[in-house]
């Protein structure tokens, strides 16, 4: 079997919280470089987890002999830089979400996956938890019948951090990095997952407006849209609420029933059909990525094969590319 030895480039929050533990307990992998342009971060993460080396240089961790797999957790803006250097260096690669900060950026990381022969994979964890999976049975096993409508609804009340002068602004809100605001930061996991039941968006259209007067990037946006499949949806998003409005809810509408669940707060399932109402409680796993890490560890060790690819990922970005107006 072969054995992962990985490289981390960038070593934030979401690697201390969601994926980086994850990397040590599948079998067959481990962690043996970290690498951030803060010398301090890359030092302090690599001593606390026990990483062996450390680097303050992308391509000196990439160009570490011993490192045989890359996982890029770093803003958007620099993934499908990273990502393409890691593959050219004959490395797969795992990417965080959402896999680039445009549409244009993925279609580059696929055209060098597919030159190179690299795979590479990435963080739409949720498809793999077991809270989406039981949503996805309830659709696929015909419980709410044919499926005639999908809508979104997401609002939350401001950050403190958005208050926060231009230059202090989390990156997030600055569009050159992120690709856009908090839509393009946390709509990719609600579109990943509609995608991953329904197929590929194929049409997408948007409003997108600054209503709070925080910062440049949107902070409402509304859409609509058109699965491979001909099913419509529809989404609204608010980031400036007020608290009464706070909603995290997808609702599936079929013509035998409904199911709405949420997607970050991981509320009970709602189950609606002529039997009744049904509240379905799915306990996910303490770190939210191993899944998922664990079917891309085994893929390179040619046990399984995992489907989350650039190229899956890429009709996301696509999507909220349209939704933004983008092109």
């Amino acid at each position: 079997m072969r054995e992962l030895k990985w490289g981390f480039i960038g070593c934030g929050e979401v690697t201390e919280i969601k994926s980086g533990p994850a990397f040590s307990e599948v079998e067959g992998s481990s962690v043996v470089a970290v690498m951030s342009r803060t010398e301090q971060r890359a030092r302090t993460y690599a001593v606390k987890h026990g990483v062996p080396r450390w680097y303050t240089d992308a391509q000196e961790l990439i160009d570490d002999p011993e490192v045989n797999a890359i996982y890029v957790a770093t803003p958007p803006s620099s993934h499908a830089t990273y990502a393409i250097m890691a593959m050219k260096a004959s490395k797969p690669v795992y990417v965080e979400k959402p896999l680039a900060a445009s549409y244009e950026d993925c279609a580059r990381i696929n055209r060098v996956s597919e030159e190179t022969g690299m795979p590479c994979f990435v963080a739409y964890y949720r498809r793999y938890l077991p809270y989406f999976q039981k949503v996805k049975d309830i659709v696929n096993n015909g419980v709410i019948g044919k499926m005639v409508n999908v809508h979104v609804r997401f609002a939350v009340p401001p950050r403190e951090l958005d208050y926060s002068k231009p230059k202090e602004l989390p990156w997030r809100l600055q569009p050159e990095i992120a690709g856009g605001g908090y839509f393009y930061d946390l709509a990719p996991h609600q579109l990943d997952l509609l995608q991953d039941i329904f197929g590929v968006i194929i049409e997408a259209r948007g409003i997108c407006a600054n209503r709070g007067g925080l910062y440049r990037a949107e902070d409402s946006v509304s859409a609509c849209f058109e699965f491979e499949n001909g099913l419509p949806g529809s989404g609204s998003w608010c980031f400036v609420a007020h608290e009464s409005a706070r909603e995290d809810r997808i609702e599936l509408i079929g013509d035998q029933g409904s199911v709405s669940f949420s997607v970050f707060d991981y509320a009970p399932i709602k189950l609606h059909t002529s039997e009744g109402t049904q509240n379905i409680s799915v306990p996910n796993p303490p770190y939210v990525q191993y899944p998922l890490i664990k079917n891309v560890i085994e893929h390179l060790q040619g046990i399984s094969v995992c489907e989350c690819t650039s190229v899956s990922a890429t009709p996301v970005n696509w999507a909220m590319d349209r939704i933004l107006g983008k092109f």
